[in-house]
């Protein structure tokens, strides 16, 4: 698929206005802040042709609405976010046919200043993150199914990248969606939708350079996007974007390998269309897991078991919006926000504590080809 062709897949297309609808008034202001480590900041991405990319937003204590403050301009088809440990720097892709990847300093939360670009060496970077040695930027190439190791220098600028590692499909062409750190911070593992595969790499820290240690073959189809590590660390949660379904697969740190378990559906039997599955976190209790479906238009509500190893599917809540690409919960956890990207609307559903379900769409925000919501 082209850039274009997955952007139209994914339901990115933009409708005008931006207007706010505010929803229940459920929270105080003590469940606003963003925790002592956070800057307070919270970050929206867009494909640019909205007219935005990246926007400044906060959230009205009252209501728990979000509320664009600015937008920065020159952010060029943002769609993902990481931020250094120390909170100054802010990452950002730049999902473009010769993709970057773009450092902003934050010594104004407010107001990110660009303090560089790099090549990603690949076309559309679709995700990326931040190695826990706080040494590296890990980048995923959707279009050319590749994934990068950009070195953080001194201020938070980016360099050149230092190593690619190519993955190829099978039966279609490596689609690579996403690359993260394992909890232990040893290894790195790469999500490819076209190959079926989880990539797990070892990334010697010195040098940046990447070498493979397990490929995990999942059935043909499965089409794998994103995963979640348990809090314990014992387990990953591997969504499935062209299958609505998530493998749940026991992590071994010691030797830097997955073993497929069982596969969870996130849509009840018999659910109507086609089903493709955005995002997935879970909860810091480990006791819930969640992910967005395109299709339904639902979060997937997942109760976990046996100390990580087993789902089962407790509900599926509409979002109030058309293919909810990605989702958030706040650092509070008392709220989802959700970035549905058909119908250009960000929505926010609060989340029972006790049950772990999310209820009823509180309030939406008309946001043309919204990506995702990031809490600095």
């Amino acid at each position: 698929m082209t850039g274009l062709d997955r952007r139209t897949f994914l339901g990115a297309v933009g409708a005008a206005g931006l207007t706010t609808v505010l929803g229940s008034h459920l929270a105080n202001a003590s469940e606003q802040s963003c925790g002592p480590k956070g800057t307070g900041a919270i970050y929206v991405s867009s494909y640019t042709s909205s007219g935005h990319g990246l926007d400044v937003a906060h959230r009205d204590a009252a209501s728990n609405a979000l509320v664009i403050d600015r937008t920065i301009p020159g952010v060029s088809n943002a769609s993902w976010f990481d931020i250094s440990a120390d909170r100054k720097t802010l990452y950002v892709t730049n999902e473009d046919e010769n993709g970057q990847i773009s450092s902003f300093s934050l010594a104004d939360p407010a107001k990110p200043k660009l303090l560089n670009k790099k090549s990603a060496k690949g076309r559309h970077p679709t995700h990326l993150s931040v190695h826990s040695s706080q040494k590296y930027v890990l980048a995923a190439n959707y279009s050319s199914g590749s994934v990068v190791v950009l070195p953080i220098l001194a201020g938070g600028k980016l360099g050149d990248v230092v190593d690619l590692a190519q993955h190829k499909g099978a039966e279609r062409q490596a689609h690579a969606h996403q690359v993260v750190n394992d909890p232990t911070g040893k290894w790195v593992l790469a999500v490819d939708l076209g190959a079926d595969s989880v990539y797990v790499y070892k990334l010697d820290t010195a040098t940046g350079k990447l070498k493979l240690n397990q490929q995990l073959k999942l059935p043909s189809g499965a089409g794998p996007r994103h995963l979640a590590f348990h809090p314990n660390g014992k387990y990953a949660y591997i969504l499935g974007e062209l299958r609505a379904e998530v493998t749940v697969a026991a992590w071994n740190p010691a030797t830097g390998k997955l073993t497929a378990g069982q596969v969870a559906p996130a849509v009840p039997a018999g659910t109507p269309g086609e089903q493709y599955p955005g995002e997935i976190t879970t909860s810091k209790d480990g006791k819930f897991v969640y992910a967005s479906v395109r299709g339904s238009d639902t979060i997937a509500s997942f109760g976990v078991s046996e100390d990580g190893k087993s789902l089962k599917l407790l509900n599926n809540a509409p979002v109030g919006g058309v293919y909810p690409r990605h989702f958030t919960l706040d650092p509070t956890e008392r709220w989802f926000y959700v970035s549905s990207d058909k119908s250009g609307t960000l929505s926010w559903l609060p989340r029972d504590p006790g049950t772990g379900l999310p209820g009823a769409v509180a309030g939406k925000l008309a946001l043309p080809q919204v990506n995702s919501v990031f809490f600095a």
